[in-house]
């Protein structure tokens, strides 16, 4: 058990499966003292079919939740050993239907005495041991269902990344940076357009000069994202966010939700109520992230963008 307590939780996987295989070598001995001719892993396709009704392979496995290719192979080794027979369904002859063979039903009645002992004997270890498996696994199983353990992990890993990502302010130093990252998105999925150029070619005199700002996310030094708070000359907004970009390698690490939190903040602390942007609903995972930044869809506005299809506004205060 060394291994264990040395690698810790991360090797939960390994333990489960080695205390799986443990239960599952016992299990083969106990089907042979009851005299029972059935493999540990028929058993939940067993089980299924002993409830009465001729299933589908499809079915068996939503019931007891193995795949398809799972089920298929169980019931090819079960047919081959006479205890599950298939026919075509009577309703839909384009299915096909299992059900347990004569020699299959027999084993409903033999292994009944196996089942009330091995349930006692289950029952009798449970109350021996300071924490309830059975309902720690069923814990388990709902929080999986509810978020995947891959899930889990790539959230930890994009939060563990984040913080090495640094949000700083724009020098001339990352004036390239800032219009390669843009160009790189705005040429892969649309064209560059004339206010693309006015606003790439020169920040420093477009943007900032003209009250605006610009934000850079640097990872292990680089950078790999820009975002900028442009002053708009309009009687609803102030200020426009736009020209965000995340070098694809850069991506997920938070770092588009890192800019839009620091270009939403700094208009909050210019003063203004809200903030507006422009988009095209072509950049689903963009549009999502303005979503979740709170940006709400408005409609009827004037833009210099073919390209644009969606504007969206954050309210600040």
């Amino acid at each position: 058990m060394d291994f264990y307590n040395n690698a810790g939780k991360m090797a939960l996987g390994s333990r489960l499966r080695r205390l799986s295989d443990q239960i599952t070598e016992d299990a083969g001995q106990v089907y042979k003292m009851y005299n029972v001719a059935l493999q540990p892993k028929w058993f939940p396709v067993f089980h299924a079919l002993s409830q009465g009704n001729e299933k589908t392979i499809t079915a068996i496995a939503e019931e007891i939740g193995h795949s398809h290719p799972s089920v298929s192979t169980i019931i090819r080794e079960m047919v081959k050993q006479g205890l599950v027979i298939e026919k075509n369904d009577k309703q839909d002859g384009r299915k096909t239907v299992v059900g347990l063979s004569k020699k299959g039903k027999e084993i409903i009645k033999d292994i009944a005495p196996q089942y009330t002992d091995v349930t006692a004997a289950i029952e009798a270890a449970l109350s021996q041991t300071h924490y309830d498996l059975w309902k720690a696994i069923e814990e388990w199983e709902f929080l999986l269902n509810q978020k995947s353990l891959l899930r889990r992990v790539q959230e930890q890993k994009k939060l563990r990344e984040s913080q090495d990502v640094q949000i700083v302010d724009y020098t001339p130093a990352y004036q390239e940076a800032f219009k390669q990252l843009n160009e790189e998105w705005i040429s892969k999925y649309f064209k560059m357009e004339a206010a693309d150029h006015k606003a790439l070619d020169h920040p420093q005199k477009n943007i900032i000069d003209k009250g605006g700002h610009i934000f850079v996310a640097l990872y292990n030094s680089e950078p790999v994202g820009v975002c900028a708070l442009m002053k708009m000359d309009d009687p609803d907004y102030e200020y426009e966010m736009a020209k965000m970009a995340v070098s694809p390698a850069a991506q997920g690490k938070s770092i588009g939700w890192l800019l839009g939190k620091a270009v939403a903040e700094k208009a909050r602390s210019l003063g203004a109520k809200k903030l507006y942007l422009e988009s095209n609903t072509v950049l689903q995972p963009a549009v999502n992230l303005y979503y979740k930044l709170g940006f709400q869809k408005v409609v009827r506005r004037a833009t210099p963008y073919e390209r644009c299809n969606i504007q969206m506004e954050l309210a600040l205060v």
